[in-house]
């Protein structure tokens, strides 16, 4: 059965049974002014709330009231998080109910500008906060952790947050907002999700500069003493709660690549930013592919990047191609990356980093990317550099150009950081563009015809992923999940979608994508010997029933 509130809180913190102002300040406990009439003389809460029992829908329809009259995301947001750490269930009821209109406010692209102000903006501590001074004795902060258990967890060192680069301790926000959507999308209980924040350091030399800069005032940690701690924080984790997912986000490039070397088949993680993307990305090619009625084999992409983003998205796209017959060599021939010094081709092979390597081709050195666009001839680009206005007029008639349906996908984000608008793709290609973005747009008109944009967000896969990984208790999590997950999302999309200009499922439906993509991974945990829990006979209603509801 779902989860609710009243069963949420480990079995330590049920003896204890608190009492009066105590069940108030626990977000955890606290329902207001619902808690019934037997409930507030067995819990000592008489007196202390109005006496009318009131309704969760009429808790809703008030915060609503003062949401409706804050002026900016920034302030709802900020309303968002006073409801979040007084009451989750209500939280989680407004986030489930009314989740295109609260998603962009508790995650991107709000939480981009949260993360920026962060120390301005800090009043709740929430999670946990492992620093370099922490070394030889993280066990210590563990064991302070509150939560009996714990089944996901969401780690960042803060250095490459979104497309705003390198924030210290102020990235903190991204492993809150991220856990918010395991709960709201997926049902995950909140009970059970721990934020972490791993403070090196920064070499952001404005937040060193700040005086109300939380995090440590020092150059970024590097090298083995770095390894060391991250190890040591993964090591105590898992003695604590063995079974945890842990979900790396927003560490840098080296990093981001050397973790999930290392981890990946070891224990149960995965990296949102190379893997993430990459499923919700391919989900949105396999829709394009309706429409175009040209098959994978027949594509070709163009990365504008070459990061965790761009590598995890052309690998998986390989793995697909592989998955359909195809010889790795060969499907390496579909993607190509385009980063900093230019295209990445076979002459410059020996200055190229190993994740690059696979996709340097005998191409010429092109040095802007319209001339990339030129040489390589793709059918698609994909954005994935945080380099605003980088598919500039040239380059998306360039596509028209080439392709008769030109697959644009602008996945920087925040909206800020897009390399391209929707209006714009629509505008230059005549219309023809199969586009989705990072961050959200409003609808298009063009020519009596109305475009509806959606997000490839990764919301629509790694809440899912994580659900049917836990509910399976998967031993760890093999990169086909991932084109297990993308394939599913795909099949979510309807006829109406793809002719509204939609190549993802609407927003509103992210609940239900999340409990089919998690019963197919978990599905795929146990066909291929990975589960450590007894299979149910029918799946996707096990991991509906095992998903929380706010009630």
């Amino acid at each position: 059965m779902s989860v609710s509130n009243s069963d949420r809180r480990s079995t330590a913190t049920q003896d204890s049974q608190p009492r009066g102002v105590d069940v108030l300040h626990d977000p955890l406990l606290n329902r207001g002014t619902v808690f019934t009439e037997e409930e507030r003389d067995r819990l000592g809460l008489r007196g202390l709330l109005p006496p009318v029992v009131s309704t969760v829908d009429a808790q809703v329809a008030r915060m609503r009231e003062i949401l409706g009259r804050c002026p900016t995301a920034l302030d709802k947001f900020l309303t968002l998080d006073s409801i979040q750490s007084s009451n989750e269930t209500l939280f989680y009821k407004l986030l489930v109910d009314y989740i295109d209109e609260y998603m962009p406010v508790v995650y991107t692209p709000t939480v981009g500008e949260v993360c920026q102000k962060f120390s301005h903006l800090f009043r709740y501590a929430r999670g946990a906060f492992v620093s370099a001074q922490d070394k030889g004795r993280v066990k210590d902060i563990i064991d302070n952790i509150p939560n009996e258990e714990v089944d996901v967890i969401v780690v960042t060192d803060g250095q490459r947050i979104l497309g705003l680069g390198d924030l210290g301790l102020n990235g903190m926000g991204i492993p809150c907002g991220k856990l918010s959507l395991y709960t709201a999308c997926a049902g995950i209980n909140p009970a059970k999700t721990l934020p972490v924040t791993i403070d090196v350091g920064t070499n952001n030399e404005e937040y060193l500069n700040d005086p109300l800069y939380m995090g440590l005032r020092q150059k970024r940690l590097t090298g083995e003493a770095y390894d060391e701690l991250v190890e040591e924080f993964i090591t105590e984790a898992r003695r604590r709660w063995p079974n945890v997912l842990i979900q790396f986000e927003d560490f840098g490039n080296h990093n981001a690549f050397e973790l999930l070397k290392k981890y990946q088949e070891k224990i149960l993680c995965f990296n949102d930013d190379i893997q993430g993307t990459a499923s919700v990305a391919l989900a949105g090619i396999f829709s394009a592919l309706r429409v175009t009625k040209v098959p994978l084999e027949e594509q070709r992409f163009l990365f504008l990047g070459a990061g965790e983003a761009a590598t995890g998205m052309a690998n998986l796209i390989v793995d697909a191609l592989v998955d359909n017959g195809m010889t790795r060599e060969e499907a390496l021939k579909h993607c190509a990356l385009y980063d900093s010094k230019g295209l990445v081709c076979a002459s410059r092979m020996d200055s190229l980093t190993d994740v690059k390597k696979p996709f340097a081709h005998d191409l010429p050195h092109a040095t802007t990317f319209l001339d990339a666009v030129r040489a390589y001839k793709p059918t698609g680009i994909i954005g994935a550099a945080s380099q605003p206005g980088a598919f500039d007029a040239a380059v998306l008639k360039e596509m028209a150009q080439l392709n008769e349906r030109p697959i644009i996908f602008a996945l920087s984000n925040p909206t800020s950081r897009a390399e391209c608008t929707a209006e714009a793709a629509y505008r230059e290609t005549e219309g023809r563009a199969l586009y989705a973005s990072g961050s959200p747009f409003e609808p298009v008109n063009w020519e009596g015809r109305t475009f509806v944009p959606r997000q490839g967000n990764n919301c629509y896969v790694f809440p899912g992923l994580g659900l049917g990984a836990v509910f399976a208790g998967a031993r760890w999590m093999p990169s086909h999940m991932f084109l297990v997950a993308a394939r599913e999302l795909a099949a979510m999309v309807t006829e109406e979608d793809l002719n509204n200009g939609s190549l993802y499922p609407s927003l509103s439906r992210v609940r239900e994508a999340s409990q089919r993509i998690g019963a197919k991974v978990a599905e795929y945990a146990w066909e291929k010997d990975l589960a450590t829990k007894e299979r149910p006979d029918d799946i996707v209603k096990a991991v509906g029933e095992f998903m929380y509801m706010p009630r």
